[in-house]
């Protein structure tokens, strides 16, 4: 099994639940065809649903194969001589037209013993079933009738016919037909982001995926709203079909929060990797073990985003020696000290976007177009001067600047100076409210004070007023709301925004009541008012 996500936007591609839904008729097929074909789907680690467990058989299509049915991609149909005989397949089928009307998605035949026209025409065998259903369901012609239309548009669709090709040549000509049908819907994913061929080249190097006999942890960090999520999104897409079992948890420290802590992250790990819901889990040492048993053979992808604390991934318990041989997990985190407490085997810090990444993205998003329009070029400069480089506040003002003049976009501008895009703020925030309190005064002592100064020369600062910086001034390296290069300070110029606006938000709007003083006409006009008073 592999990728339960593979939709049109980046949202779906995560939460669609089966690459492939076969249909079949058991008693024709189960131990020869079918069985090579959905042992073919797991090498190449196609997530696949398989209808041949214990669901109840009766006169109405089971709710577990309903939902399989509109949960996945590509359809396989294998028409065999008793298929029509089988009112469950033929209800299968029935759903199966209906999503492909609905949605366009893919539906192959495959004709296994039986000529394809008398599939297409109901001759034959299948003729024989249908006298019988004809009597059965006298009450409910318009169902037999369905049944015989879905029938003959799904056998006139291109297919396979196996009674002139060999089994094996047609199941590899499958698998391959359905890798396209999936990298195509991938590429789909992605035509919209920018930038992302080199960090994705990166990280395929450290994940080193050729190694399929042992197990690497790797993290991926960076500030709020450079892309990690986006990133780590585009990567499971394209790496996904390597593996046997996959999973990508959005937000573990919000199911922390929400869903009974581990034990809502370790639900969701089985759901994923083993295509089954986990109703009955209420215990986190069972869950424990059961992931273990169950994924000690597979060779699984696993995705943990936004983890908050190294206690999340203890107590997840997805530990490397779990896994089976050639696994990968992948760990989000804005905070480069949890994937090193955790023992990653290499951290990918995520850049910002270069110039013209950044541009062409504006671009995208305000004009709709990839480049720019002339009589915004100054302004559009002026932007990217302010983004720097951060895509989500490139992909926020851009969408709202997205068909406003040049007078618009001239006012937007000088309104973002003077108060910061919300939304890009509150991302940015995050981080900060983790801090400890002394940490939060040195970040805000910086933003206000001390961006480009030595390094050296901060510390001492911040040493004087008692607020131990060596350690502080890591932690915020960690969680990327601080850099130094070379000796020196620096800090990214939303972020110092981010601390002037707290600064701001802590005190009162008027700058006499506030702790901190960092223009100089500020100073001056504070200082003249003491005086007089």
């Amino acid at each position: 099994m592999a990728s339960s996500s593979r939709n049109s936007s980046i949202s779906a591609l995560r939460n669609s639940k089966y690459d492939v839904f076969v249909s079949f008729r058991g008693e024709d097929t189960r131990n020869n065809f079918t069985d090579f074909l959905f042992q073919a789907f797991q090498t190449q680690g196609i997530f696949v649903f398989r209808d041949d467990t214990n669901l109840p058989k009766g006169e109405s299509i089971a709710p577990e194969l309903l939902h399989a049915i509109q949960h996945s991609q590509i359809f396989v149909v294998v028409f065999s001589t008793n298929y029509a005989s089988s009112t469950w397949c033929l209800q299968e089928l029935d759903q199966i037209r209906e999503c492909l009307q609905l949605s366009g998605k893919h539906v192959l035949p495959v004709f296994y013993d039986v000529d394809p026209s008398e599939v297409r025409h109901q001759k034959g065998s299948y003729a024989e079933a249908f006298s019988k259903h004809g009597q059965r369901f006298q009450h409910d012609s318009q169902m037999v009738s369905r049944w015989r239309e879905a029938l003959t548009q799904v056998a006139n669709l291109s297919g396979w016919d196996l009674r002139h090709k060999p089994q094996s040549a047609a199941i590899k000509e499958i698998v391959q037909k359905i890798i396209n049908i999936l990298d195509c819907q991938s590429s789909c994913v992605s035509k919209d982001l920018v930038g992302m061929d080199s960090p994705i080249q990166e990280l395929q190097k450290l994940l080193l995926l050729d190694s399929v006999h042992d197990v690497r942890v790797i993290g991926i960090c960076g500030m709020g709203g450079i892309g990690k999520t986006t990133l780590a999104t585009v990567l499971y897409d394209r790496i996904s079909q390597l593996f046997g079992a996959c999973c990508f948890i959005d937000d573990v420290s919000k199911i922390y929060r929400l869903h009974d802590g581990p034990l809502g992250a370790q639900k969701q790990i089985l759901d994923q990797t083993l295509g089954q819901e986990h109703h009955q889990i209420c215990n986190h040492y069972n869950t424990t073990n059961l992931i273990r048993r169950r994924l000690c053979r597979q060779r699984a992808l696993i995705i943990l985003d936004n983890v908050g604390q190294v206690e999340q991934l203890e107590k997840i318990a997805v530990y490397r020696e779990c896994l089976g041989a050639g696994s990968r997990i992948i760990i989000i985190s804005r905070d480069e000290h949890i994937l090193k407490q955790y023992g990653v085997d290499a951290v990918y810090q995520v850049p910002l976007l270069n110039h013209t990444n950044s541009l062409q993205l504006l671009c995208r998003k305000a004009f709709k177009l990839d480049h720019i329009l002339s009589t915004y070029e100054r302004l559009v400069n002026d932007i990217l001067v302010y983004v720097n480089g951060l895509p989500l506040a490139i992909k926020v003002l851009g969408s709202f600047l997205y068909g406003r003049d040049v007078s618009e976009w001239s006012s937007a501008l000088a309104r973002l100076r003077e108060s910061p895009e919300k939304d890009v703020m509150d991302v940015l925030r995050l981080s900060f409210d983790d801090l400890r309190e002394t940490e939060k005064e040195i970040f805000l002592h910086i933003a206000c004070f001390f961006i480009t100064y030595p390094e050296k020369y901060v510390k001492n600062v911040l040493n004087c007023c008692e607020f131990h910086a060596d350690i502080g001034l890591r932690v915020l390296v960690d969680k990327s709301l601080v850099s130094i290069e070379d000796g020196w300070i620096l800090m990214h110029n939303l972020l110092q925004e981010l601390g002037r606006n707290i600064v701001a938000q802590y005190t009162s709007k008027e700058p006499r009541k506030w702790r901190r003083l960092w223009f100089k006409k500020q100073f001056y006009d504070v200082m003249l008012e003491n005086m007089v008073k």
